[in-house]
């Protein structure tokens, strides 16, 4: 299973999924042009990666923006990781970063914590 590793572009978040480190990343803003389109491949991954995941698996989920249309991506991959969780073979837990001053963030991740039964930590990062 390959490890995928998008560099963040303008419109598209840094994206760092590495099965044999049970380590999921996504980090910047995610407004591309076609989100269904985006997040298909990251989807496809996190399939494969639940026939055998790590032990322990850690998602770190640090945007500064998100359009409506990758709000649902992003449901589907908590989605994803929520079914991998649930069958049993990965400790997991889904650490969810905002700026402190950013209450629309905060927010967001809480609305996903109520949807998703994998465990949520919103987590504030001090602006520089």
């Amino acid at each position: 299973m390959n490890t995928i590793n998008i560099e963040a572009t303008p419109k598209t978040p840094l994206v760092y999924f590495d099965p044999d480190k049970g380590h999921i990343e996504l980090r910047g803003r995610s407004i591309p042009e076609n989100s269904l389109e985006f997040y298909k491949s990251l989807l496809d991954w996190l399939d494969e990666y639940g026939n055998a995941p790590q032990a322990v698996t850690n998602v770190e989920v640090q945007l500064e923006y998100f359009n409506t249309s990758s709000s649902k991506c992003i449901l589907d991959v908590f989605k994803a990781l929520e079914g991998i969780h649930k069958k049993g073979k990965t400790e997991m837990k889904i650490n969810w970063y905002y700026e402190e001053d950013d209450e629309d963030m905060l927010e967001a991740g809480g609305d996903y914590e109520a949807i998703v039964t994998v465990p949520f930590e919103k987590i504030a990062i001090e602006e520089e």
